[in-house]
């Protein structure tokens, strides 16, 4: 004898019909608040009287075209920084993390060094440590040191501070029972974190993490500054040689172009989070 499939009450209807109602009143109200605010935008902005030498200056299609070959050539000199980055902040923050959550007191002066390490360079602007890390090493060291490996040693430095607070937070939000638990069924410290507490945790921080990982992808950028010709470096040569400002619209394209798919990403799994964490709400 099998089991009749789960009616939902009465009162789950009436919130599913709500919320459908809902719904399509706000896609009414969606749809009328996009056209005023597009009007608002006419009136405002494109019909004025300086906009056709803003369009000139700033959204040159002609302009565009000319420099996108060379925008795009530094653009992947910032996409190699960027790989690279993500592999050695990945291992230098979750390293941190790891250091800031050993328990007993005869760790206590490496949690303190990791915590002071956190503290600092989350401080320091990073366009600060690109300027020390660009310029100190290579006089410290009197060699020519290649600019990507300067670039993502600066990015390093400073996002494993960032990130290694998003994966200690993520560690700690994990029950203590669950360690207890582990250790109870013979587990070591290293395995009960391998196969108890970091995949818990890992759920947690995705979203933090996704967030970090785009403003890394824009902060590439700063390289510039390095002499390196990136992205920007590339859109400032064509700027100079043009006397218009659409190359930096054009470098500026590029990074949002970069960033709106771990956006929309970041968006999707935290909401099928959410969904996950509501679904024994059904009546």
């Amino acid at each position: 004898m099998t089991d009749a499939p789960h009616q939902p009450s009465g009162l789950e209807l009436e919130r599913r019909a709500y919320r459908k109602r809902q719904s399509t009143r706000s896609v009414f109200v969606a749809v009328a608040s996009t056209i005023a605010f597009a009007v608002v935008v006419w009136l405002t902005i494109v019909n004025t009287p300086g906009w056709a030498a803003v369009q000139q200056s700033f959204f040159d299609p002609a302009t565009a075209l000319a420099a996108l070959p060379r925008v795009w050539d530094g653009f992947l000199l910032n996409l190699q920084v960027l790989g690279l980055s993500v592999i050695t902040v990945a291992i230098a923050a979750t390293a941190l993390a790891l250091l800031r959550t050993l328990r007993g007191p005869v760790f206590f002066p490496v949690r303190v060094l990791a915590a002071a390490y956190t503290d600092f360079f989350r401080g320091v602007p990073l366009i600060i440590v690109l300027y020390l890390v660009g310029f100190g090493i290579p006089a410290l060291f009197n060699a020519r040191i290649p600019l990507i490996v300067l670039g993502t040693a600066a990015i390093t430095i400073t996002y494993s501070a960032y990130v290694s607070e998003v994966i200690r937070a993520g560690i700690e939000a994990v029950h203590p029972s669950q360690r207890l638990a582990a250790r109870a069924l013979g587990l070591g410290y290293a395995r009960t974190l391998q196969l108890v507490v970091l995949p818990q945790a890992l759920r947690k921080m995705t979203p933090p993490l996704m967030n970090d990982f785009v403003s890394m992808q824009k902060d590439v950028g700063l390289i510039s500054i390095l002499g390196a010709v990136d992205a920007v470096r590339a859109a400032q040569i064509e700027t100079a040689l043009s006397y218009n400002f659409t190359p930096y619209v054009v470098a500026g394209l590029l990074f949002v172009l970069l960033a709106i798919p771990t956006i929309r990403l970041t968006d999707w799994y935290t909401a099928r989070l959410r969904e996950r964490e509501q679904m024994g709400s059904i009546v």
